[in-house]
């Protein structure tokens, strides 16, 4: 399975979100919703996830080995270090995404 696409909208926002994307994969199955966050490493992709009742987040859909998971990482950064736009999107707030 390969990353055929990366759709990715950088995001000024106050807090640790930088950009919000979509992948496609083997030019068949879109996943909407992952994320680029300043992680106290540096940047990371961060899967499509939800706020689970009792507030922690929950991934609705991952790799399951790390080769997969590097695939996605390494194929969205090259994409965000190519992007210059950066668009202030007031719906996005630190509150949607994951802490690192």
């Amino acid at each position: 399975m390969k990353v055929t696409d990366v759709r990715l909208r950088k995001i000024q926002t106050d807090g640790r979100m930088k950009a919000l994307v979509s992948i496609t994969l083997d030019e068949a199955f879109v996943i909407h919703d992952l994320r680029v966050i300043e992680g106290n490493s540096g940047l990371f992709v961060a899967m499509p996830s939800k706020r689970t009742p009792d507030g922690e987040f929950r991934d609705i859909a991952h790799p399951i080995n790390s080769d997969m998971r590097q695939e996605i990482q390494d194929a969205v950064m090259k994409v965000y270090d190519e992007t210059d736009e950066v668009v202030p999107d007031k719906n996005a707030t630190s509150e949607d995404s994951e802490e690192a």
